[in-house]
């Protein structure tokens, strides 16, 4: 008998042990915003890089998986093949003013760069590339969002949502302040439906949210085709080197890159105005994504001791 009372008491002890677990378990994942941001500052830069369509400018200003040798180099004049950048991010900050129940914040993003030229110093050169130049720069990059208060909770982060957002624009730093020895002045996209998107200051173009409203996130169809007119000013006569990267996925792949063609170029006593175009075509991976453009002046990328300057603009699009 005391056997038996023994057994009983060892099994009921095994099941207050399980049972104990088990609402332990339960009650470790019934919360999923235990990790909740303690501030809406916090809340809402969370929400910011948690958010597809602006993480999407990423992958596609970061070029990293291209150019992977390195050979010696001399300070003459070189004959780029390829041209990739690998960029990091070293600080990123919003500025947000609260009004009611509304948020605006300026996000800048500060990136730690390197410009890669695949190039051959000897025109003769049959073989490709033979020799590998970097480039170390830093640029900064800003973008404008627009968020609405949905709700008064305990947890910062179910209390918001992003509605809106602007363009990202910028470039590379002198002493802290952003070079303009060359400068986009216009973008005009021409969605595959004849649609015409035309952009003059990134920062103030806002792209809705909200399904139906005007202004929203441009969508292209798979395999589809956008063109784009870019229009800037220069300091240099020659053709600058204006480049588009779109279509990289979240970890990097289908990521396409191209030239941008000079259409036209007149000098207005200051500087050079020329406008340069190019067609680029969506692959079959539904998501978000930017179309970036980058502009350096040609002997940034032809001479092998000339420091990176560029200007950048980029729009966010969605392949369905």
């Amino acid at each position: 008998m005391k056997k038996l009372k023994a057994i009983s008491i060892f099994l009921l002890s095994i099941l207050f042990m399980l049972v104990t677990t088990a609402c332990n378990e339960e009650n470790s994942v019934t919360d999923p915003f235990s990790d909740d941001p303690g501030s809406d500052d916090e809340a809402l830069m969370k929400l910011a890089e948690e958010d597809e369509a602006i993480e999407s400018f990423m992958p596609n200003y970061n070029e990293e998986e291209a150019l992977d040798f390195i050979l010696p180099k001399t300070n003459t004049p070189i004959i780029p093949l390829r041209v990739g950048q690998k960029m990091r991010v070293i600080n990123r900050e919003m500025d947000i003013q609260y009004s009611g129940d509304s948020a605006y914040a300026k996000m800048t993003t500060t990136f730690e760069g390197i410009l890669f030229i695949a190039a051959a110093y000897d025109s003769t050169n049959t073989e490709g590339a033979d020799t590998l130049i970097q480039k170390p720069f830093n640029t900064q990059v800003t973008r404008n969002l627009v968020f609405e208060k949905i709700a008064n909770t305990a947890y910062p982060r179910r209390n918001w949502k992003i509605i809106a957002i602007s363009l990202p624009e910028g470039g590379t730093l002198d002493g802290g302040l952003l070079t303009d020895n060359i400068e986009l002045t216009k973008m005009v996209v021409t969605m595959p439906n004849g649609d015409v998107i035309e952009v003059e200051n990134p920062n103030e173009y806002y792209l809705n949210r909200a399904a139906g409203l005007l202004g929203q996130i441009p969508v292209i169809g798979t395999n589809e085709t956008a063109h784009i007119r870019i229009e800037l000013n220069s300091d240099y006569d020659v053709d600058d080197f204006v480049t588009l990267t779109y279509g990289a996925r979240p970890n990097g792949f289908n990521r396409a890159k191209k030239k941008l063609e000079l259409i036209s170029s007149a000098f207005n006593g200051v500087q050079y105005e020329k406008v340069y175009e190019a067609e680029y075509t969506t692959h079959q991976f539904p998501g978000y994504f930017h179309a970036v453009i980058n502009a350096m002046p040609e002997h940034v990328i032809k001479d092998d001791s000339t420091p990176v300057e560029k200007n950048s603009w980029a729009i966010p699009y969605r392949v369905l």
